[in-house]
């Protein structure tokens, strides 16, 4: 049963560091303000989730006006509105200059193809929950990863770096609809790096 709980949640789930409040109180994802830095060569470029949302797309533009104080949990229009909300972030466009470049990413797992041998396949998410607790992201936060040689040792939710090469084509799991694509050449630990 979809709850205006639920549906708050689903609107609200960005990752928190593509999300800034505008003047009507409405989140709304922003391109990153930083450079980053080139790679050495042969080396994949490290991104950020927020590098993989194009500057001009808003995933709030359809959903300004409604109030959602005003819904109650069995109201038919919240459903109508989670419904509206997937078809939007379902088709939500990628970032077409990321397509054919060498990557490296933090993330979440999302196993899709577990076997004994390791991950044959999964979701790479931006936030702990991601598809399995909420609603899935936008697609073009999720990305659909397929390891040269199954992923060992790695559960739902473990935090890894994902690197390989990315592309755009779009999935549709029962997990999620990703926008985009890594054939890892390596799937690891996350570790975060001390300065």
């Amino acid at each position: 049963m979809t709850t205006r709980r639920s549906l708050l949640i689903a609107l609200l789930a960005a990752p928190a560091a593509a999300v800034a409040q505008n003047p009507a109180g409405v989140p709304a994802m922003k391109p990153p303000i930083r450079a980053t830095p080139a790679p050495a060569p042969g080396a994949p470029r490290t991104i950020q989730w927020e590098d993989l949302v194009p500057p001009d797309w808003d995933p709030f533009k359809y959903f300004r006006d409604i109030n959602f104080q005003l819904l109650d949990d069995g109201d038919p229009r919240a459903g109508a509105l989670l419904k509206r909300m997937r078809e939007v972030w379902d088709a939500a466009p990628v970032n077409s200059k990321l397509a054919g470049q060498v990557v490296r990413i933090p993330g979440f797992v999302v196993p899709l193809e577990d076997t004994n041998d390791g991950l044959k396949e999964f979701l790479l998410v931006p936030y702990f929950g991601a598809c399995i607790h909420s609603p899935p992201p936008p697609a073009n936060q999720v990305i659909h990863v397929l390891p040269r040689t199954p992923a060992k040792g790695f559960r739902s939710m473990d935090t890894v770096w994902v690197s390989g090469r990315l592309t755009t084509p779009r999935t549709d799991s029962y997990m999620g609809t990703s926008g985009y694509r890594i054939e890892a050449d390596a799937v690891t630990r996350y570790e975060e790096r001390r300065r």
